[in-house]
């Protein structure tokens, strides 16, 4: 029965080790734009890409905008204001039921910028990183002026 006992502890001590909490919280970190783009922003700020990639749209643009970011070098007191910042969500705006614009600025540099989140087929919301370059060029928030046509210009 002490055997039994013991090879039962031992199981499920075995279990309990291989699950992994890591990949629970990914998972639950997708689940909606604002934990997504959370995520993404946090572990850009602390120099972790290959976590903040996990939270990112694979497509070839992303790639190199990351890989861009991955290869900048910056002084270690900016290195360890970004690490040590905070994030602000200033606005969440829900362009449809896949798309969400979420306006940020980390407590370092206090500067507002933008993210796309879409979600996927899958469930899982990702973070659009080009759209930080190029969202002043999206027609779904930049509405062109009255009595403006492209076509006469």
């Amino acid at each position: 029965m002490k055997n039994k006992l013991i090879l039962l502890v031992g199981m499920v001590a075995f279990v309990v080790a291989c699950n992994n909490p890591t990949r629970n919280a990914e998972a639950e970190n997708k689940e909606d734009d604002l934990s997504a783009a959370r995520s993404f922003i946090q572990a850009a700020l602390k120099g972790n890409y290959i976590e903040a990639k996990k939270f990112m749209l694979k497509d070839s643009i992303n790639e190199q905008w990351m890989s861009i970011a991955e290869h900048q070098t910056v002084d270690s007191h900016t290195k360890q204001g970004l690490f040590d910042a905070s994030v602000n969500i200033h606005n969440r705006e829900l362009i449809n039921d896949s798309t969400s614009i979420i306006i940020y600025s980390n407590t370092f540099k206090n500067d507002k910028d933008t993210l796309r989140i879409l979600k996927q087929s899958s469930g899982e919301w990702l973070v659009d990183l080009k759209y930080i370059f190029n969202h002043d060029e999206d027609t779904l928030t930049v509405q062109p002026k009255p009595g403006f046509d492209t076509i006469l210009k």
